[in-house]
């Protein structure tokens, strides 16, 4: 019988060592109770600041990570820690008497431990004064206290980024760095000399804007209260009058003064665009009522669209921009959610000038399609509606604030409050139809210069009619609305992209003119290369 028990047993453990576990690899950025400040885990988390934000595979509990390292200097004062060096934190905790003479100056350099500058050293490029009534003001009755004074490197992930900045394009924490100030435990505020952190970097871009902040638990972000931004040459000193973790926010920004222009520069070119959108239709109105072929055509009805699209985007551009972000919040999200109404039917109307180019120029052949215009309408007015329903749905419209280097307002209008919301709807809206547009245009060049007339040689007069053509094209698909891609390059890149933009209302005009009016010599010799997307009709109607 012990025999046969000893068989059963050695079967069943053979059966058992074939099973393969199931369990998931340990995660260590969902921060689970019972992690410890020893070396193992202090290197496993801090490889989170990295690992957070690569991947939604394996995700993060952000406020978690956020906790643990704010609580890493009670820690440090608790178990009476004096140096911490490790390649993502560096500590120095000490103490001090509460009856010092006179300010305390520590030095912050990125490769060293925080370290005491005596008198007569030179003043550091990074570092941190705390002034001598700090300690005279501390509750109870102690004769010395214990400092911490921490460097975290929080790495290029979303850890102690928060929801603003990485919203934010190109904003980012100076360095990724974050200096944390703690006096025995304490929650210290209200100091009537504020601490000084000084931080040096490169000389920044006019057009960064620099800010001194601390991370708010309470919020999960950061925030600037109670901290002034003093900017210097390569260096900005950040004064507080509380303890906590502090660091120096860049944000991109316009200043001032070229907001200020950039937005006149604008209203111009916008006003300018509304003049000759509406002489565009006027004459489109005269034409239809002296010309049969015009009620039957649906290239003049394409035109039209675009042109009337247009020039109501301008025209609420320049009352949403000339009233501000005045009225109550119900009113601004109805001016923000007409304005991005109008934008998405300029760039679907761009986009369906481009489909129907390519029909006439490309396909040519087993083009018709029945009640096309109608549908062409359907698709230009009516998808953009849904669109801007599914944004406001979201609370995705309010006030939009642009800041100068001083923290002042440069430009407030009624627009997205929520980034992503604005890169789906309008960045990748327009992205889709741009690049539709530019592919075929791109055909149509090569379609153009092609033809027997440029081929063959007959003259450099013909080359230029068909430069002319497409150059007229072009303002119809919105190549010019292109260009802002090029900002990020600089200023006059900025300047090149409103001035050239805001004229698309002229360019429409003149390439009406051009197509529906041609002198008697054109018509004669072109080869109906200017009037490449006039002819046959797509519908009955």
């Amino acid at each position: 019988m012990a025999t046969a028990r000893s068989l059963d047993l050695l079967f069943l453990l053979l059966l058992t060592s074939d099973v393969k576990t199931t369990e998931e690899p340990r995660n260590v950025c969902r921060l689970k109770e019972g992690l410890e400040y020893d070396i193992f885990d202090l290197n496993d988390t801090a490889k989170c600041f990295t690992k957070c934000g690569q991947s939604e595979d394996r995700p993060c509990d952000l406020e978690n990570l956020q906790r643990y390292w704010l609580n890493y200097e009670s820690y440090l004062l608790e178990n009476s820690m004096e140096t911490v060096d490790m390649p993502f934190v560096k500590a120095l905790v000490q103490n001090i008497s509460t009856d010092v003479s006179e300010d305390l100056l520590y030095s912050l350099m990125p490769s060293q431990i925080p370290r005491q500058v005596m008198q007569g050293e030179d003043q550091p490029a990074d570092g941190v004064r705390l002034p001598k009534s700090l300690f005279g003001a501390l509750p109870g009755n102690r004769s010395a206290v214990r400092l911490a004074i921490t460097v975290l490197d929080i790495g290029a992930g979303n850890v102690f980024k928060g929801p603003k900045l990485l919203e934010d394009k190109g904003s980012s924490v100076l360095n990724n760095r974050m200096v944390g100030l703690s006096v025995g435990q304490m929650h210290t505020t209200g100091l009537s000399e504020p601490v000084e952190i000084t931080f040096s970097h490169q000389r920044q871009s006019p057009n960064m804007i620099l800010t001194c902040v601390f991370w708010d638990m309470a919020k999960g972000d950061w925030d600037s209260h109670g901290c002034s931004t003093e900017l210097g040459d390569g260096r900005t000193v950040c004064r507080c009058d509380h303890l906590t973790f502090f660091a120096l926010l860049l944000r991109p920004i316009l200043d001032l003064a070229t907001a200020q222009t950039l937005t006149r520069i604008s209203q111009a070119g916008s006003a300018v665009s509304m003049i000759f959108l509406a002489l565009t239709m006027v004459l489109y109105v005269a034409l239809r009522i002296s010309l049969q072929r015009f009620k039957s055509e649906d290239a003049p009805k394409i035109h039209m669209a675009l042109s009337v699209s247009l020039f109501l985007l301008n025209l609420t551009f320049l009352i949403n921009v000339g009233s501000s972000s005045r009225g109550s919040p119900a009113s601004c999200w109805v001016r923000a959610a007409i304005f991005h109404y109008f934008l998405l039917c300029v760039f679907t109307w761009m986009g369906l000038e481009a489909f129907h180019l390519y029909l006439l120029v490309i396909r040519v052949f087993n083009t018709y399609f029945g009640h096309y215009f109608l549908k062409l309408s359907l698709l230009g007015w009516g998808l953009p509606i849904l669109v801007v329903i599914g944004a406001g749905s979201s609370n995705s419209y309010g006030v939009h604030t642009i800041r100068d280097q001083e923290n002042r307002t440069s430009l407030e209008l009624c627009w997205f409050q929520k980034e992503p919301a604005l890169y789906a709807t309008v960045h990748g809206y327009f992205l889709v139809t741009f690049l539709f547009g530019a592919v075929v245009l791109a055909l149509v060049t090569w379609k153009i210069f092609t033809l027997p007339s440029v081929t063959a040689g007959k003259g450099q007069g013909q080359t230029w009619k068909s430069v002319l053509t497409v150059l007229g094209l072009s303002s119809l698909v919105g190549m010019t609305w292109g260009l802002a891609v090029l900002t990020p390059l600089g200023l006059s890149t900025v300047y090149i992209f409103t001035l050239l933009n805001s004229l698309q209302g002229l360019y429409i005009f003149c390439w009406f003119i051009i197509l529906y009016f041609p002198t008697q010599t054109t018509t004669a010799s072109s080869s109906g290369t200017a009037r490449l997307d006039q002819p046959h009709s797509m519908s009955q109607e």
